[in-house]
Parts: C-alpha cells; structure tokens; sequence
C-alpha cells in the first residue's frame, strides 16, 4: 500500500471526457466517441503509466457542464496520480469571450448553457491535493475559438499540470467516423514499446507520426523533447526552451532560430558534439525549422539526431523512433523535388536501421523516392494515397 505525504492511501484515477465531434460539410473530423473507446481498450496502469490502485470514469454524450464538472472534480480530489484525457471540439462563448468545450447537443447558441467552460478545468486540477497531474488533449477548434487560440498562440493550460495534445485548426478536411491520428498513435505506441514510454515521449512519437493539418497548434511542441537539467542546475541556468517557443510561435523564426543554435553551441562545446544533451537541442532546432516551414533544414536536421541517437540507444527507443518521424514526416511536406531527392536516401537508410518500422512505411517511402530518381513511373505512388498508420501523404511526388 502506498501512502501519500498527509498520510492517506494513494490512488490513482483516469478521466476520460468526450465533448461534441467536430464536424464539417456533413463529415466527420473528430470522433471523441472513437477515441474514447479505443483507450477503453487499454489496462488502466497503461494510460496512467502508474501501478496504484485507480478508478477510471468515462464520460460521453455528457450534456450538462455541471455533471462534467462534478466528475472532474471528484477525479481532482483523488489522492494520487492523475490523467484526463479530453477529445473534442472546442469553441467560444462570443459573448464573454471564453472558451468551452462543446458537449452532446451544443450549438452557438447555447454555449454558455451547455458547454464546459475551459477555465473550470485550471480551477478544479489547480486545487489538488497531491499527486502527478497530466492533461492529454486531442480537439478541433471550430471557426469562433480558432481566431482567439491564434491570438493567444497556445492553449490556456492548468500551471500544475503536465499539457501534452494537439488542437486541429477549422478548416481541414476531416476523414470518416474513427479514432484520430494523434490519439491513435499515441495508442499504438503504448501498445508495442517494451517499456512504458513517459508521457513526453509519447506525446513526441504521436506528433512525430500523425499526419497532423498546417497550422496544428502542438502543446508542447515537440521540440520539448529531453530529460529536464537537474534541479541545482536549472537553479543556475535560465530553461531558454519556453522563450524560444514563444518567439517561434509569435512568428519570429529568425531570432528563435539564432538563439537555439547559440545554444546547441554552447551545449556542444560543453559535452560534446554526439551527447545527448547537443542531440536534444538538433532536435529543437529540426521542430523550429519545421515550424517555419523549412521543411528540407528540418528533415536533415531530425535524420542526423536519429543518426546519433542510434549510435547510442536501442533502434526501438523511443528517442530514436520520434526522430524517425519526425524526419519521415518533414521529408514527406517537401515540394521542391531536388530537396526531396537529396535527402531521401539518408532518410530511407535511417527506416532500414529501424526494426520495428511499419514495412509499408518504409516501402511507401523507398517508391516515392524512386519516383522523384526517375527509376520508377510516377504510377507506383500516384495513387498510395495517406498511408494508413502514419496518415502520412505521398500522393505528391511533383
């Protein structure tokens, strides 16, 4: 039995929340509905990455803000590890300007009537007791909330909680009635590592591999990835990480840019150049590249910290896999075909190191290649379409 600081027997609790789907022109973008059931499936430690004891509450169809309310305060009460996870769509109350959650049945309308107020998820996992609190987010922001995530340029998240998920602009396509790419992954990820990855490095493999729209808000982007510094050391050093986001973000690559290769400099200089503490920051500056939509500076960039990661760490490590998709998907944004040919044969070498890779991955890749080499008719990938586990896009081989 373990037993918390005040005394009381730990227990942890999982929260599964699904809010209304998002959709638009009559199909489906986001089914809360199926990412739920598809977590369903997996044993409770699993999601919460933790063995005490715990309670799983599942809401769907929910309508009324109040019951969400009422079970998110009871999960916050827990004495113990906690997760939420909350699918949906998200949007805004005009008239106070807040954002909510949108349950069974609400409409612009009725917002305030029958929507969960944002905030009252900051104010109930604000008030916790004790114990490890995470926040997975897979949502799609309708056409009133987008403009004001934009404004804010995140998602206003509990301070006393680990946020990792996406937010979905308005205006992608959608697909049918299933579980989305980001939950999915994140799913399949627990379900084939040997070891439970943190919920950092699934997060990272999830954005990594998903086939997540232009704009995609990302919290936290994946250039988080790493071990913290320990705590004498963060004492002495300012984190720059969050300040180079922020620049980014606010759409000052040039400078957010600039400053993170000052620090992978001086990183690189003080623990080497294959350390794992200068393989980080290549993989912060291989997220802001792809954030500035540098697509082929991000590709070399994620295909040299596999590189090295993989002369250090097992080919299934989690670290190694997130930079595999991270480059596979960068490689795959490539228009320039010149660009994409010239890193193409590095990326594929990279997948064939990679035992636990998809087969189809790697041979939907080795074909869009060809195609762009000229060894093959344009035929071959013309047609793959999204690849079905990464979503991948390889229609494009202009």
């Amino acid at each position: 039995m373990q037993i918390d600081g005040a005394g009381r027997q730990q227990r942890g609790h999982v929260l599964l929340i699904a809010g209304d789907a998002a959709v638009r022109r009559r199909t489906v973008q986001l089914a809360p509905s199926a990412n739920l059931a598809a977590l369903g499936v997996l044993p409770v430690p699993v999601l919460l990455g933790s063995e005490v004891p715990s309670d799983t509450t599942y809401l769907d169809g929910a309508r009324d803000p109040n019951t969400v309310l009422m079970r998110l305060r009871t999960a916050a009460a827990t004495p113990g590890p906690l997760l939420v996870y909350l699918s949906g769509r998200l949007t805004l109350d005009r008239r106070g300007n807040r954002l909510h959650l949108a349950l069974a049945g609400t409409t612009s309308s009725s917002v305030r009537y029958t929507a969960l107020p944002w905030d009252w998820l900051g104010t109930e996992l604000g008030a916790r007791p004790s114990g490890p609190t995470t926040v997975v987010l897979d949502l799609v922001a309708d056409k009133s909330a987008w403009p004001l995530l934009q404004e804010y340029g995140s998602l206003p998240a509990p301070p006393s909680a680990e946020v990792y998920g996406v937010v979905v602009p308005p205006a992608f396509a959608g697909g049918e009635d299933r579980v989305s790419s980001y939950t999915r992954h994140w799913i399949d990820q627990l379900r084939r590592s040997p070891t439970r990855p943190t919920h950092l490095q699934l997060h990272a493999f999830a954005v990594g591999a998903a086939a997540l729209p232009p704009g995609t808000l990302v919290l936290p982007a994946t250039h988080e990835i790493g071990a913290p510094a320990p705590q004498a050391h963060r004492e002495q050093t300012p984190d720059p990480r969050p300040h180079i986001h922020a620049l980014a973000a606010g759409g000052q690559h040039q400078e957010a840019s600039a400053l993170a290769q000052a620090w992978q400099q001086h990183v690189v200089q003080t623990h080497g150049n294959a350390s794992p503490e200068a393989t980080h920051w290549a993989e912060i500056r291989a997220d802001l590249a792809r954030m500035a939509g540098n697509y082929r500076s991000a590709t070399q960039l994620w295909i040299d910290a596999g590189r090295t990661r993989l002369e250090h760490q097992h080919p299934d490590a989690p670290e190694v896999l997130a930079a595999a998709a991270g480059a596979l998907y960068c490689w795959t944004q490539l228009k320039d075909r010149a660009a994409a040919r010239d890193t193409g044969p590095e990326l594929v070498h990279l997948l064939r190191a990679l035992p636990s890779i998809e087969p189809r991955l790697l041979r939907l890749t080795q074909q869009r290649l060809e195609v762009l080499e000229g060894t093959a008719a344009p035929a071959v990938s013309a047609h793959a379409g999204p690849h079905p586990q990464a979503g991948l896009d390889y229609a494009d081989t202009r």
